[in-house]
């Protein structure tokens, strides 16, 4: 089969791989029926993630059919239209019996395009299918299937849920990629006062505003002045970070109100200035991590009733074998205006 391999720092190749096949009893082996590029998977090509080692197959946001299962399967079947989380639970470790898949230690958590071979492929072997696929119905679409596979749960539980956004808040979000769009979007949901979106591209504020802020700045404006403006002085209830580079992190920290919540959802690859000798005294919540997907479920509900509108999210649309194009659009968001790029199978 065809997939997009990892060759250590700035190096991918569309080249052919061995199929997939089933290696345990929990396993699937999945047809890639659509697929995503996440911006993780480009700070993989930075070389951030050293984890990712030389023949890599990337990529952890796919929605496909299952081909053929193992044994002790009995969730999905062949024929099953899946998504596929880019989350893997063993189900049975303490974390998973917590819901916090992410940090599974029975052999799950995040896994696709990281430890194992990712769906960025023809197929893709995905372990503990029972409870790391999902069926979907035919309300949903294979497009909006994607977004459910990691930046709406990232975003809505990383961001909005650790956030702890609550009716009548001022929420911040400090960057206008996919992720943080769909925090703005996910945020909606509790009622805040007012969402605002901070990103240096013109084009990704104009989508913030079509995503559920309320106004978008340009980090070359005195944002902390317009923020203690439209917050009586104080600043913001919860700031979310959604870039993953230090001047972000610091920016939602320079903006959040003394005994407010900042919430990092960014992928960091190089060291971040914590400023504990302003934030000590200001009784600031903190909160990391990699998203659990334990709300995927709730998610795909609201997805397929009409309750959370996903429409407009995927900008670029590629054939599966279109990649290195895709990749290309992708990592030059900035000029080319791609929120997230779908890639379909023939």
């Amino acid at each position: 089969m065809k997939a997009l391999v990892f060759h250590g720092p700035g190096r991918r190749s569309w080249e052919d791989v061995p199929d997939p096949v089933v290696q345990d009893p929990t396993d699937a082996v999945i047809k890639v029926d659509a697929v995503t590029i996440c911006g993780t998977d480009l700070h993989i090509l930075k070389g951030d993630v050293p984890a990712v080692k030389d023949g890599r197959i990337l990529g952890h946001e796919a929605v496909g059919t299952v081909q053929s299962v193992g044994d002790s399967v009995t969730n999905v079947a062949p024929g099953d239209r899946v998504l596929i989380s880019c989350i893997t639970s063993c189900a049975r470790c303490r974390f998973c019996r917590e819901a916090r898949y992410s940090l599974c230690t029975g052999g799950g958590s995040w896994i696709l395009g990281h430890l194992i071979d990712g769906v960025q492929a023809e197929y893709v072997r995905v372990p503990f299918a029972d409870t790391s696929t999902y069926k979907l119905p035919d309300s949903v679409s294979d497009e909006d299937a994607l977004l459910l596979a990691d930046i709406l749960p990232t975003s809505y539980e990383i961001g909005v849920l650790n956030g702890r956004v609550s009716p009548g808040d001022v929420v911040v979000v400090v960057g206008a990629g996919p992720v943080g769009l769909a925090a703005m979007t996910t945020a909606r949901l509790f009622g805040p006062r007012r969402v605002i979106a901070v990103d240096p591209a013109a084009q990704r504020r104009e989508a913030a505003l079509r995503h559920g802020a309320d106004v978008a700045f340009s980090p070359e404006e005195d944002v902390k002045a317009k923020i203690l403006e439209l917050t009586e002085g104080l600043g913001a209830d919860v700031t979310i970070e959604a870039v993953g580079i230090p001047a972000t992190f610091e920016q939602c920290a320079e903006l959040v109100r003394p005994g407010g919540h900042i919430a990092n959802a960014g992928v960091h690859g190089a060291p971040v200035t914590l400023h504990l000798e302003e934030l000590w005294i200001k009784g600031i919540t903190l909160t990391t991590g990699l998203v659990d997907t334990s709300t995927t479920p709730t998610l795909l509900k609201m997805v397929a009733s009409g309750g959370l509108d996903v429409g407009g999210f995927i900008t670029h649309r590629f054939g599966l074998h279109e990649m290195d194009e895709a990749y290309d659009v992708f990592g030059r968001a900035g000029e080319t205006g791609a929120l997230k790029v779908a890639l379909s199978a023939a």
